[in-house]
């Protein structure tokens, strides 16, 4: 039990290193979450900071939460109590879920962190190339069509533990506990944009929506 305990712990720390508030702060510049829609994650930093910017704060969150998984969970630590087998099967998810809430509540900034969107993709990276895959899918056909990159996000994650229910993954319980359980917390932390999906007020992602890139050809 106490290597589980420790992996989560160095998990949930790795997922406290925000990328744009990193970034931030070694450029001197304004707190990311005071700029724009108030978030810490890629997609805000893209908006407000620039394509480099953005795109360095995606690989640096989607980078934990694939360290997390693919190199923690398995890694086999000094400690006075490891795991047994029985218990080590949900390392991977643990760690998964461990890395997206430090990024989500992140120990090293005030507990205010991003959505947990790249995090969670890394975390899939690490886990499974075909879940990848589905969630890349999901979300890409989620945006063509309705246009929002948040309702995308929050599908694109659902799709993740439908597809661990009803295919073929072990270990099976402690993955699918993960998927819902994360599939969960990224519906959560898009409430906000869930309020204005309802109100019509979400912005529409138009390069990709399909329906509104017909419209105003």
């Amino acid at each position: 039990m106490t290597e589980l305990i420790v992996k989560a712990v160095i998990a949930y720390l790795l997922g406290s290193i925000i990328g744009s508030l990193v970034i931030g702060r070694l450029r001197g510049s304004t707190d990311i979450r005071t700029l724009g829609s108030g978030n810490a994650g890629a997609t805000n930093a893209l908006r407000t900071q620039g394509k480099a910017v953005g795109l360095a704060v995606l690989l640096i969150d989607l980078a934990k939460g694939w360290v997390a998984t693919a190199w923690l969970a398995p890694a086999t630590l000094p400690v006075v109590f490891p795991a047994g087998p029985a218990l080590e099967v949900w390392a991977v998810p643990l760690c998964g879920l461990a890395v997206m809430v430090g990024h989500v509540y992140p120990l090293f900034f005030g507990f205010r962190g991003g959505k947990g969107v790249a995090t969670f993709v890394g975390v899939i990276l690490g886990i499974s190339g075909s879940l990848f895959l589905v969630m890349v899918v999901a979300f890409l056909v989620a945006v063509i069509i309705f246009g929002y990159v948040s309702l995308g996000s929050m599908l694109a994650a659902i799709a993740v533990a439908v597809a661990v229910a009803v295919g073929d993954y072990t270990p099976r319980a402690p993955l699918l506990s993960f998927a819902i359980l994360a599939a969960l917390l990224i519906v959560f932390t898009h409430r906000s944009n869930i309020a204005r999906l309802a109100s019509g007020s979400e912005s529409r992602a138009r390069r990709l929506w399909l329906f509104g890139l017909k419209r105003n050809a």
